[in-house]
C-alpha cells in the first residue's frame, strides 16, 4: 500500500443533485483515493476541515468504464467514493456552503 498522507485522501467533493439533498442531514460526498480506507477517510476529514467530528464513513468503488477508439478498446480510471456523516454537534464544511 501507498504511503498516503491526510491531505491526499480526498480529491475532490462530488457535487450532484442527491449530494446536495444529504447536505441537509450533515451528510457529505468526496472522490477519495482508491486505497484509502475508513479510517483514513475520517482522520482526512476531521483535520482538513476543523471542527468537524465525524460518526460513520461509507465507502463504495466505482469500477472504470470501457472506452473505445477506432479498434482498440481499454478503460478509464477507476474511482472511490466515500459518504462521510458528521455528527449533530460538528460544524458543517465550509466548502458546500455556497453552492
Amino acid at each position: 500500500m501507498a504511503n498516503i498522507q491526510y491531505y491526499d485522501v480526498i480529491q475532490r467533493p462530488v457535487i450532484t443533485e442527491k449530494s446536495m439533498g444529504m447536505m441537509a442531514a450533515k451528510e457529505y460526498t468526496f472522490y477519495v483515493h482508491t486505497e484509502a480506507n475508513k479510517a483514513m477517510i475520517k482522520e482526512a476529514v476531521e483535520r482538513m476541515f476543523p471542527g468537524t467530528k465525524v460518526e460513520r464513513v461509507n465507502t463504495l468503488n466505482i469500477q472504470g468504464k470501457k472506452k473505445r477508439r477506432g479498434t482498440s478498446v481499454g478503460l478509464s480510471a477507476k474511482k472511490k467514493k466515500a459518504m462521510v456523516k458528521l455528527t449533530p454537534e460538528s460544524k458543517e464544511i465550509e466548502i458546500f456552503s455556497g453552492l
